[in-house]
Formats: structure tokens, sequence, C-alpha cells
């Protein structure tokens, strides 16, 4: 195919076949590629957990879960001839329920949200591609499931990344109409988003994933509003994603919704419905003048959506979170100060280092919590779990202030 193309003049050449011709040859070999690491039939497993990673999780001590294993109570191990024990996922989460009826009341550790307590809907959005969104998104999202939340998350972009980290390759496992376009769209092949929902390899986590289709949406929608009454704009496509999760609402604790790099419709239903704003930037300076232009641009978005619906937007938080920071690159440290100094305590107090360990998964579709430790050098992979592990903490720390919990 390229060297057929590579002997042809490009001024003779049809350039929409020869994208199409170009995606559909990276699309065999993507999908080539898959089938080396999952056969058909095989369905992305997640790996199993130490003991001591599972004591971390519940947030025991890993002695009190051997002690539970040695006297046959909760959810029994799988013990290696040495004597190690492991847990999968799905044990933890038993091991959640058993810990919650039998003593230690003073805690929860089933920590699902209770009645009176909003579905936090976090929208995950940055102008520019390579901030680390998708991966912020997916990461979240699989540490909040592994901490015993319901988290249902929704692929917006239709580059669809996060469908593809998630094990859904978009153009081969999601079919037509089984993005969230088609609990969206405006004519009679509208769908619940309950047929949309899919589970991942982590329990207690759904995606809703995404593909190309999704663009049908930033193509629908400039039409419709063409032919509506300028007073009827607000009920166009502000609320459709709000009408749509409303059906599974009380199945999920938070909702993670990754966003494409624009500020399109589709960001924009994102932004309407979301309960919090997570933006993330990395600290270069053409990064920074990037967001500078999305911040500029969302702010004036917001005041004509608040003019149309006639009430501003609510959001219980709103926070940057620096990503691919790199400790000893002075101008990325003078960087983040800068957006410190700017910004304050709507900056995570912890960034996202730049990890090797993150990099290499994803080169398997994999995220750091879907590989083993003995994958990387130990300083390597502790050093990226660390990082993951406290922003996540102060991400899931926002969520139990919104609710209201200590």
């Amino acid at each position: 195919m390229v060297d057929e193309l590579s002997n042809a003049s490009e001024a003779t050449l049809d350039i929409d076949a020869l994208i199409t011709e170009h995606g559909r040859d990276l699309s065999a070999k993507l999908q080539e590629h898959r089938l080396q690491l999952f056969p058909p039939t095989a369905r992305k497993m997640l790996r199993p957990f130490q003991l001591s990673e599972a004591a971390a999780l519940l947030g025991v001590k890993a002695g009190y879960l051997r002690n539970l294993s040695l006297e046959n109570k909760g959810p029994q191990p799988t013990v290696t001839a040495s004597g190690r024990r492991s847990y999968s996922a799905e044990q933890i989460g038993e091991l959640r329920q058993f810990l919650d009826e039998n003593g230690r009341a003073s805690r929860r550790y089933v920590p699902h949200r209770k009645s009176g307590e909003q579905l936090q809907i976090i929208a995950v959005v940055n102008f520019k591609g390579g901030s680390g969104k998708t991966t912020t998104a997916a990461h979240t999202a699989q540490h909040l499931a592994l901490n015993g939340y319901r988290v249902l998350t929704i692929d917006l972009d239709p580059q669809a990344s996060l469908s593809a980290l998630y094990g859904f390759q978009p153009e081969i496992d999601v079919g037509e109409n089984e993005t969230l376009y088609g609990a969206i769209r405006y004519d009679d092949h509208r769908r619940p988003i309950s047929e949309l929902i899919k589970p991942t390899n982590f329990p207690g986590l759904d995606i809703v994933p995404g593909n190309i289709e999704l663009m049908e949406f930033e193509y629908d929608t400039p039409r419709v509003l063409a032919t509506r009454m300028a007073g009827e704009t607000g009920k166009v496509f502000f609320a459709r994603l709000d009408e749509a999760l409303a059906e599974v609402a009380d199945r999920y604790d938070v909702v993670i919704i990754d966003c494409p790099p624009q500020l399109g419709y589709l960001t924009m239903s994102a932004l309407c419905t979301a309960t919090a704003l997570l933006i993330t930037v990395h600290p270069q300076m053409l990064d920074v003048m990037s967001m500078c232009q999305f911040l500029l641009m969302m702010g004036d978005v917001l005041t004509h959506l608040k003019k149309a619906t006639g009430s501003a937007m609510q959001y219980d938080w709103v926070r940057y979170l620096i990503t691919r920071y790199e400790p000893g690159d002075a101008p990325q440290t003078d960087m983040v100060a800068f957006l410190r100094s700017r910004f304050g305590r709507y900056v995570l107090t912890n960034p996202m280092v730049k990890s090797v360990a993150i990099s290499d998964a994803g080169l398997t579709k994999q995220t750091l919590y879907e590989v083993e430790r003995k994958a990387f050098t130990p300083t390597t992979y502790d050093r990226a779990m660390e990082a993951l592990n406290v922003v996540n903490g102060e991400i899931e720390s926002l969520i139990k202030r919104a609710w209201g919990r200590a």
C-alpha cells in the first residue's frame, strides 16, 4: 500500500481516498497487534493483588487480613506454595462488605453515596492534546473503583483513547449507535444510556465507549439549533447528557467524563452536566498559553450558556492538575510555582509526575493499576504508584467533601 502511494504523484491522488486508506491500513495493523496480545475470544483480565496491596486499599493492617484468612473468615485468598497470599479485585469488594458487616462499625468500607448525596460528575478537560487528560481519567476512575466506589466512565472523545485503554478498540468493538451519541442524538434512533454501558475488567467500573461516531453530534447540533426558536435552544443540547444519566444515576457514585480536546458541543454538554471540573495542564509555556486560550473561550461559552439557560453553572469544585511533571526540570518547576501563585488553592497540592512506568504500561493498553510491580524496577514503579495514589486520594477527598463527609 505505502509503496504504491509513494510511486504516485501527490497531485493526482484523491485526498479523501488517501486518508481513508491510511486509516483502514492503520486500523488493520492495530487489530493485528491487538490479536497478538488478546485472542478474539479473550476478555481483558485484571491481575491479582498481593495481600499488602489489598490491605492498603482497605485501609487495614496486612496482619489483620492474614489473620482473617487463617481463621477462615471472609473471602479466602489464593495462597502460593511459599505462602504468599493474593486477592482478586472481586474479593477485595467482598472483603469490604465483610468488614462493614462484622464489626469495625466506626468506619465505612463500602463508601457508596447515601441518600441526599449528589452523584459526582467530573469532567476532565483541556484544549490541548498531550496534557494527560485521558491517562488521568483512566487512572482516577480505576482508583475509585478499587476503593469501593461505583464508577461510570464516559469516553466523549471521538479519538476514543480511553476506550482503547480499557480494552475496546473503537473501530472494531464499538458498533453503530453504541457510543454516547446513541443516548443524546436528536432523531428516533435515540437509545437509553443503560443499553450503551459496558463493564470493564475492574469490578465496579463501567464505560460508555466512544469512536468517531461522536462527531455526528457536532454536526447535528448546529443544524438543529438553526431550526429552533431562539428561546428553545436551551432545551436542545444543554440538558441531553443530564437527562441520559438520570436513568442510571442510582447505579453509580461517580461519573468521569473524558472530554475531547476542543470546546465543541460535546464538551459543552459535559460542562453543563458536570458537578466538578478537573483541568489538566502540562507545566510548559506553550501548554500554559494554550490553556489560557481554553479558559478564555470556556469562560465566554459558560457566560452564553448562563444567558441561554437562565442560570449559572454550579460546580462543587474546580481544580487544576499538574501532569507529566519532571521535578528536576527547572523551567517546569518555575511554571508550577507560577501557576500556584496565580490560582492558589485551585491547583491540586500533588502533581502527577512523568513516569516511564505509566508510559510503558500504555504500550500494551494497560494502566499502572493493571501492571504488577515486578514488571518494572521497584523504585520506578513505587514512585509512579505513589504519585498516582496521592493525586487520586486528593480527588477522592474533594468528592467526599462535596458529600459533606469528613
